[in-house]
């Protein structure tokens, strides 16, 4: 399932190029900053904990030293995954390979990022600990129950077509 995240992702950022009739950059772009413009629905991992000025302070100094460090999208390997995908023959084994080696970019800048949100998660003071695992747990509920509601749903067969 992350391997398809990682799919979805680089075709809607290539498509949305192409589309628009562009020429886009990602100089100096990083992966969170591209994945929170394209989806409003993204949260803060601190939504719901009130944080004092020290810690709004050193969580700020911990992203900065963070952007600088984390390993930028590569947009070459995304545009050899389009090629692969829009070719007059599928090749399976070099698009498996190349979503492999995308998904594993994703990967080293997710654990990156986990580092980041442990640092900031151990400024928290014991109460603010509480409400940020509370928000979590309600998070799960709300997810679990989307998921539960598309399961019970049942989604139309798709049509086989003849060659």
């Amino acid at each position: 399932m992350h391997k398809l995240n990682v799919l979805v992702f680089a075709a809607a950022l290539v498509s949305n190029s192409v589309l628009a009739g562009e020429k886009t950059t990602t100089e100096g772009w990083h992966h969170e900053d591209i994945a929170s413009g394209l989806n409003d629905t993204h949260y803060s991992m601190f939504d719901g904990v009130r944080l004092t000025e020290q810690q709004r302070q050193q969580m700020r100094d911990l992203m900065s030293q963070a952007r600088l460090g984390t390993p930028r999208i590569n947009i070459s390997e995304m545009e050899r995954l389009h090629t692969l995908v829009t070719a007059e023959k599928f090749d399976e084994p070099a698009v498996r390979a190349q979503t492999e080696k995308i998904a594993q970019q994703h990967v080293i800048r997710q654990v990156e990022m986990a580092k980041v949100r442990n640092q900031m998660y151990n400024l928290l003071t014991p109460e603010q600990r509480q409400i940020l695992n509370d928000k979590h747990r309600q998070r799960l509920a709300e997810i679990q129950l989307q998921m539960a509601e598309m399961t019970q749903t049942s989604p139309q067969k798709p049509v086989a077509m003849s060659k």
